[in-house]
């Protein structure tokens, strides 16, 4: 019995501690191992929570974004952060700023360049007629510019003691009897000498009298008299210029080509020519030389093309299809082999830093510097810094690097040690009234921005097409300035618009102007309590359905002042369109 107690003793203990072991560490055991034993050694540690949005932002604790307001997302233990270079976006997010990516391949190069030049005559084949000896002008047989001539044709006879003795002499020797070849010889050469053509020479005991006191001077070659000198009476010297001809059979169109065009012309291309003389008519020949030496003051090169030109009769007058030195218009289509390439529409190029943003995975974008080679009208030449199948953002890439500028402004290095919880940071004291907060930068950011967008209005209301485009390029370096989203309502929209396309004519130029408008409207709303902005206008036109495809009935633009300029359709109806009230 002695020898029991101590073992039932011993028993109560031990049961006990059971007990309160169960009571006290189980539930730490079914916490950490989520109620499963056997997943305890595969339970993943929370290090930290980080904003998708804006990776550097980073807390201890779950909660929201101070910067976009987005649900902090956990970062394991053994997985990698969130690329803090990264813009990242929610599936809602991608659809909403309608993102697009596409592919790079290898893919040919096409570029149409539009030049202008003139139509010249072939400079080979012009030649000035002088007086080969002293004389006067006896009279002309062609006396206007622009006549059509032939070779052998009269054109004026010469009075000339000097060159009549020398025919005489000749005439004389060929009605002797006898052999006199080599006097022959030497007269017929004294004649050549003085001017005389060959068939000319060989005519003269048929066309030429002792009596006569006159020699006629013969066209040297078929063409058009360009210039003429000579006038009936006039005294000439030798060596003064009588007419000049050009032989306009074939003409040459000769334009300049700068030097970045250089690299889509080589000899042997077609070539389309019009000019505003014969509307409705094209010239199809092929590029037959580039001049080597660039002019140093335009850095441009010589390039010319040459085009049969027909004889046609006018008013009973014979004449060339094309004259001499018009304007003329020309379209070059150059298509390269395949190289690796993007759409334009994927290339930022603010500040002569070419950039992309590439598709890492849904929803995330990493931005990366490129190389660009030749630019061709749809697509973009790549030498560095992408590979073949990888995708690049098309649309949406605007509000992505805006969103990247705005991260690189406020970025800083994690902490070595365990990140604390980040706390939101402080409003800044909002102005009396419904004004934005505006700093000086931003104030000025968002005025060259409203700026740049008004240079693209006026020039749709001038109806200048290439001033639109020229403008719209220049709206690219204003967005990376603009102050974050948020502190400008619609701001962001408009960021998101104003990425556009070149376009070919005004009313696509009109259509792609549409919605950066729209929002730049709601922009000027909510910065007109601002006393800086309080003079931009608003006005609003009710008959938009024509101005382009998909119009609709009424549409607002805005101005930084006044009188109205309607930009949808330009001079025809400049001032057509009301003020709207902020």
């Amino acid at each position: 019995m002695k020898k029991l107690l101590p073992l039932l003793f011993v028993a109560v203990l031990a049961g006990i501690a059971g007990w309160f072991g169960r009571a006290h560490w189980a539930p730490e055991a079914s916490h950490a191992t989520g109620g499963h034993g056997d997943t305890a050694s595969t339970a993943r540690r929370v290090l930290y929570y980080q904003s998708p949005m804006h990776p550097w932002i980073k807390s201890g604790q779950p909660g929201k974004c101070t910067v976009c307001g987005m649900d902090l997302v956990p970062v394991y233990e053994g997985s990698e952060s969130l690329d803090s270079n990264l813009v990242t976006l929610s599936s809602n997010a991608v659809t909403v700023v309608g993102v697009q990516t596409a592919a790079v391949r290898r893919q040919p190069l096409t570029h149409e360049l539009h030049v202008a030049g003139t139509i010249d005559d072939d400079d080979s084949r012009h030649r000035f007629l002088s007086a080969y000896v002293d004389g006067r002008i006896d009279a002309l047989f062609v006396n206007y510019e622009g006549a059509e001539v032939v070779a052998g044709q009269k054109l004026a006879s010469i009075y000339s003691p000097m060159l009549l003795t020398s025919v005489r002499e000749y005439v004389a020797l060929r009605g002797q009897p006898g052999d006199h070849a080599m006097l022959l010889t030497g007269a017929a050469t004294r004649l050549r000498q003085l001017g005389l053509a060959e068939a000319q020479i060989t005519a003269l005991p048929e066309t030429f009298h002792q009596t006569d006191m006159v020699v006629d001077i013969l066209a040297p070659m078929t063409g058009t008299v360009v210039k003429r000198i000579a006038y009936a009476g006039q005294y000439v010297k030798e060596g003064e210029t009588l007419f000049e001809l050009g032989d306009f059979a074939t003409m040459w169109f000769k334009f300049d080509a700068y030097e970045r065009d250089l690299a889509w012309l080589h000899a042997g291309q077609n070539v389309e020519i019009t000019t505003p003389s014969l509307p409705g008519q094209v010239f199809t020949n092929t590029l037959t030389f580039i001049d080597p030496n660039l002019d140093l003051t335009t850095r441009s090169a010589k390039v010319r093309v040459e085009i049969p030109n027909p004889l046609i009769v006018e008013d009973g007058r014979t004449n060339r299809l094309l004259r001499h030195r018009l304007f003329a218009d020309a379209r070059v289509r150059a298509v390269m082999p395949e190289v690796l390439a993007v759409p334009r529409t994927a290339v930022l190029n603010a500040g002569g830093s070419p950039l992309v943003y590439v598709e890492r995975a849904t929803g995330n974008y990493e931005p990366r510097p490129v190389r660009l080679g030749r630019i061709g009208d749809e697509v973009v030449e790549i030498t560095d810094g992408l590979a073949e199948g990888e995708r690049v953002v098309t649309h949406g890439n605007l509000l992505l690097d805006a969103q990247s500028q705005i991260a690189g402004q406020g970025r800083s290095e994690p902490p070595a040690t365990s990140p604390q919880p980040t706390s939101p940071a402080p409003r800044a004291a909002q102005p009396t009234g419904n004004a934005p907060s505006l700093g000086p930068e931003s104030r000025r950011a968002v005025n060259d921005f409203l700026q740049a967008a008004d240079a693209v209005r006026e020039a749709l209301a001038a109806d200048d097409l290439a001033r639109f485009n020229v403008a719209a390029m220049k709206l690219h370096p204003a967005i990376a300035a603009l102050p974050k989203e948020g502190t400008v309502p619609a701001l962001t929209q408009a960021a998101s618009g104003a990425h556009l396309p070149e376009a070919k004519d005004l009313p696509s130029a009109r259509k792609a102007f549409y919605p950066l408008s729209t929002a730049l409207v709601e922009v000027v709303r909510g910065l007109h309590a601002d006393p800086a902005f309080a003079g931009v206008k608003l006005y609003q036109c009710p008959m938009v359905k024509q101005a382009f495809p998909g119009a609709p009935k009424t549409a607002a633009w805005f101005q930084l002042g006044g009188p109205i300029h309607n930009p949808w359709f330009g001079p025809a109806m400049l001032d057509c369109g009301t003020e709207l009230k902020p």
